[in-house]
C-alpha cells in the first residue's frame, strides 16, 4: 500500500498561490512591525536622551508655578521731602477666554455692574481666540470687593501698584507720567525710569493636586529690589506759587500758553518749572500735554538776549555805558549792497542816547549799531559762552539744543539782528542759565534739578552738585552788565516789577513768533527774565507768555506783572524785607497795587454756596472729596490773601464705601508729610494732600475702620518761618 506522506522521488512538494499569498502579507506584517519598533526606539531616544531637558521642563510645570515679586517704584521728593509722587495698590482682572468665555454673559454682566461700562465691552474681550485678555485695570480695592470672582472660572484678580501724583497739576511736565503698565513715559519718570522701577524678583512654588500654589524652602526664590527714591531741587512752596501766578497770568492776557522757570544760580539748582497749560498727572488726557517746552522747544529770545551785546561791547571795550548814540528816532534804515536795505525799529522813538540807557528802553537801533563795532565772530563767540546753541545738560529728556548758527552761514543782515534776538533759537532753561551767570559774578553754572538718590534701605548712592562750566565775562564787566540791568527796572521798560526795599535787575523782551518758516502777523512771544535782591541775588525767574492777546503783547505789559506777582509772594513770605530795609514805603503806583482780601468762612456750607461766596470775594476753591458739606478750608477762613488766590474747600466724603473695613486709621497729626505718606502706604491706605508742612488734620479721624485701598486726606500747614528760607 502507498504510504500519501512519502515524498515521491524526492521533489518538494509544490506551493499553491494561496500560500504564496499568505507568505507575502506574513512578511508585510513582519516588516511593519519591525518598522514600528524602530521608529518607537527612535522616539524614546529622541525624548530620553536628546530632548530630555524639554520633557523636564513641561513636567516640572506641571507641580510648579513662578510666581512674580513685583517691585515697588520709587518716591519722588521736592528738595524739602515733601512727596511729589508716590504708589497706591490696586486690583486687576484678567481673563483666560478659552475657559471664561463659556460663561462670557455672566461674567460680563457682572462687571458692568460694577464699573458701568457696556456689557458688550466685556463679552467682545472674550469672544477672543487669545489666551490672555485684560478685564479691567487698576480698580480701587474697595470697589474690586463687588466682583464675584469665586463664580467666574477663567478670571483671576491680581494686586498691581499705580503712580499717585499728590499735587494733581503741579510740576506736571518736570514729574511726567507713566503709563498703565507702571513704565515712565515722559519727564523724571521717563529719564530715571531704570532707577525707579527696581527689579522685579520671583519665587517658585509647588502646585497641589488640586493646582492650588504652596511655598517650598526646597525652591530658589529672588527677592524683589525696590526702585530709588528720588529727590528733587524742585521747591514745592516756590513750585506752587510759580504755577498759581501763570495760572492768574495767562488768564489775565488771554494767551495760548506761557512757562516759568527759576533757578539759584550760585549752584544752577532749578527751584520751580511752571507750564502752562497744566496737566493733571492723575488724569492724563493727551500725549502732548506732557511736553515740558522749557527744555524741548526753541524759541527767538528777543530783547532778553540783549545781554550777550552788551557784555560782548564792554568785555571788547568798543563802547562804555555813558557812550551816546543816535537811536534814529526809533526808524533806522540800513542798506546793502544791490539796492537792497532793510529798517530796524524801536517801540519808544529816542534821539541821543547813552548805552545803558539804550538797554533801560530796549534799543533795539542802538544795539544793532553796537554789534557793527563788535562783529560776526565776537558777538558769535560770547553767544557760544553764554551756553547758547548747546543743550544744558539738564537730567530732563527731550532737551533741545538751540540755534546758533556759525558765522560763515550769517547773511549781511545776521550780526544785527541777532543782536536784539533774532536769527538765533534758544529754550527757556537756557536763558535762565544765561541770566543766572550775570547773577553769578559772570560764573555760568550748569543746570541740575536731581538733589539725591537714595536706595530701597534710604542710603544715598548720589548727590547732585554744583558744577562751573565757564567764566564767560571778567566780574568788571559782569558789573557793568548788573548795573544795566538794575536801570531796566528803575526807570525803563521793566519798572512794573519794582519793589521797594528790594532791588531788582531784569530785562523785558519781546519777539514775533516764528511759524512754519515765516513770522506769523500779530503773535508775539513776551518775556522778564530777572533776578533779586540785585546785590546778592538769589532767585533767577524767567516768565515767558505766548501770544497774548488782551492788555498788550509787550514783555512790559505780558509777563513783568507776573514776575512782580511771583516775587512779592516770595520775599513776603521768606522774610527777606527786615526792619533795616527801607522803613519808608515808595508810593504805589496808581492801578499796580496787588488787591488782597480776606477768606470768609465757607465751613459747614455746600461746594456749590462755597464756591459762589469765594467768588464774591474774587477768590476761586478747589473742591477736594465728595460730599455735602465742606468740612474744612485751606487757608483758613480770616487769612489776607491776594485776590484770585486758590481756597482749597475739604468734603465730609460720605462714601459708604471709604469705612467700615479691616484696617485702622493711624493718627497722623504732628507729621511731615513724607512720614504720613509712608504711614499710610505701610497701612496700605491711599492718601490726598491738602497743603504742605506738618500734618494739623486729617479726615477720617485716627481710628476709624477703613478698607484697603481707601484714601485718606491729611491737611498740612508749614511751620513758622523764623529766619529766611531763600536759598
Amino acid at each position: 500500500m502507498r504510504n500519501p506522506f512519502a515524498r515521491q522521488n524526492g521533489a518538494a512538494p509544490a506551493v499553491t498561490p494561496q500560500q504564496k499569498d499568505y507568505q507575502h502579507r506574513l512578511l508585510i506584517v513582519k516588516v511593519v512591525f519591525l518598522l514600528f519598533f524602530v521608529l518607537a526606539a527612535a522616539r524614546l531616544v529622541q525624548i530620553q536622551l536628546i530632548e530630555a531637558s524639554t520633557y523636564q521642563e513641561i513636567a516640572r510645570k506641571q507641580y510648579e508655578a513662578k510666581v512674580p515679586l513685583t517691585a515697588q517704584r520709587g518716591n519722588i521728593y521736592d528738595r524739602n521731602g515733601n512727596v511729589l509722587v508716590a504708589n497706591s495698590q490696586f486690583v486687576s482682572f484678567a481673563a483666560d477666554p478659552k475657559i471664561a468665555g463659556e460663561d462670557a454673559r455672566f461674567i460680563a454682566k457682572e462687571f458692568a455692574k460694577v464699573t458701568g461700562k457696556p456689557e458688550r465691552e466685556y463679552i467682545a474681550k472674550l469672544q477672543t481666540n487669545k489666551r490672555f485678555v485684560w478685564m479691567e485695570r487698576h480698580l480701587r480695592p474697595d470697589v474690586a470687593e463687588a466682583i464675584p470672582l469665586k463664580k467666574m472660572a477663567g478670571v483671576v484678580r491680581m494686586n498691581e501698584a499705580m503712580r499717585i501724583y499728590h499735587y494733581d497739576e503741579l510740576a506736571g511736565q518736570v514729574l511726567g507720567a507713566t503709563n498703565i503698565d507702571n513704565v515712565g513715559v515722559s519727564g523724571i519718570e521717563q529719564q530715571f525710569n531704570e532707577v525707579l522701577k527696581g527689579r522685579d524678583g520671583y519665587v517658585i512654588m509647588q502646585k497641589d493636586g488640586l493646582g492650588r500654589k504652596r511655598p517650598s524652602v526646597d525652591y530658589p526664590r529672588e527677592e524683589a529690589v525696590n526702585g530709588h527714591s528720588i529727590e528733587l531741587t524742585i521747591d514745592l512752596q516756590y513750585q506752587s506759587i510759580a504755577d498759581e501766578e501763570l495760572k492768574k497770568g495767562v488768564a489775565r492776557t488771554q494767551a495760548d500758553a506761557g512757562l516759568v522757570v527759576m533757578m539759584r544760580p550760585q549752584t544752577g539748582e532749578v527751584l520751580a518749572m511752571a507750564n502752562y497749560p497744566q496737566v493733571n498727572l492723575n488724569k492724563v488726557q493727551s500725549s502732548d500735554a506732557l511736553k515740558n517746552r522749557i527744555v524741548s522747544d526753541m524759541y527767538e529770545p528777543g530783547s532778553v538776549f540783549k545781554i550777550v551785546t552788551a557784555s560782548a561791547a564792554l568785555e571788547y571795550e568798543v563802547t562804555t555805558l555813558e557812550r551816546r548814540f543816535y537811536a534814529e528816532k526809533g526808524k533806522y534804515k540800513i542798506e546793502y549792497p544791490g539796492k537792497k536795505f532793510r529798517w530796524i525799529n524801536d517801540s519808544h522813538p529816542m534821539e541821543n542816547v547813552s548805552f545803558i540807557d539804550a538797554m533801560a528802553h530796549s534799543s533795539n537801533i542802538v544795539m544793532a549799531k553796537v554789534s557793527d563795532l563788535i562783529g560776526n565772530e565776537r558777538m558769535y563767540k560770547q553767544a557760544r559762552d553764554f551756553g547758547f546753541g548747546m543743550a544744558t545738560g539738564i537730567e530732563l529728556p527731550s532737551e533741545s539744543n538751540g540755534q546758533l548758527r556759525k558765522t560763515s552761514e550769517w547773511s549781511l543782515a545776521s550780526l544785527n539782528s541777532i543782536s536784539y534776538g533774532y536769527e538765533v533759537g534758544v529754550t527757556p532753561l537756557q536763558i535762565v542759565s544765561a541770566y543766572s551767570a550775570i547773577a553769578n559774578n559772570g560764573m555760568l553754572m550748569k543746570p541740575y534739578i536731581i538733589q539725591r538718590e537714595r536706595d530701597e534701605l534710604g542710603q544715598e548712592v548720589y548727590t547732585g552738585a554744583p558744577q562751573m562750566i565757564r567764566r564767560i565775562i571778567p566780574a568788571s564787566v559782569n558789573d557793568q552788565v548788573k548795573q544795566m540791568l538794575e536801570a531796566v527796572v528803575e526807570y525803563g521798560s521793566g519798572m512794573v516789577v519794582k519793589t521797594p526795599g528790594v532791588r531788582i535787575a531784569g530785562k523785558t523782551g519781546t519777539s514775533r513768533k516764528h511759524v512754519n518758516g515765516k513770522y506769523e502777523e500779530g503773535s508775539y512771544n513776551a518775556s522778564f527774565v530777572g533776578f533779586f535782591p540785585a546785590d546778592k541775588p538769589e532767585i533767577v525767574c524767567l516768565v515767558m507768555m505766548e501770544n497774548p492777546r488782551a492788555g498788550g503783547y509787550y514783555g512790559a505789559t505780558a509777563s513783568a506783572p507776573v514776575f512782580k506777582a511771583i516775587a512779592d509772594r516770595i520775599i513776603n513770605n521768606s522774610g527777606l524785607i527786615v526792619g533795616s530795609v527801607a522803613a519808608v514805603q515808595a508810593p504805589a503806583v496808581p492801578g499796580k497795587e496787588v488787591a488782597t482780601v480776606l477768606i470768609p468762612d465757607v465751613a459747614g456750607t455746600d461746594s456749590e454756596e462755597a464756591s459762589q461766596a469765594l467768588k464774591r470775594s474774587g477768590l476761586a476753591a478747589k473742591v477736594i472729596g465728595t460730599g455735602d458739606e465742606v468740612l474744612r478750608q485751606y487757608p483758613p477762613a480770616g487769612t489776607n490773601v491776594e485776590r484770585g488766590s486758590i481756597v482749597q474747600l475739604l468734603m465730609n466724603e460720605t462714601e459708604v464705601s471709604a469705612v467700615a473695613g479691616d484696617l485702622t486709621v493711624p493718627d497722623l497729626r504732628g507729621m511731615s508729610v513724607r512720614r504720613a505718606v509712608n504711614k499710610l502706604s505701610a497701612e496700605h491706605l491711599g492718601v490726598a494732600i491738602v497743603g504742605s508742612g506738618v500734618v494739623t488734620g486729617q479726615f477720617p479721624g485716627p481710628g476709624t475702620s477703613m478698607k484697603s485701598g481707601a484714601k485718606v486726606t491729611i491737611i498740612c500747614e508749614p511751620k513758622a518761618i523764623t529766619t529766611a528760607q531763600l536759598y
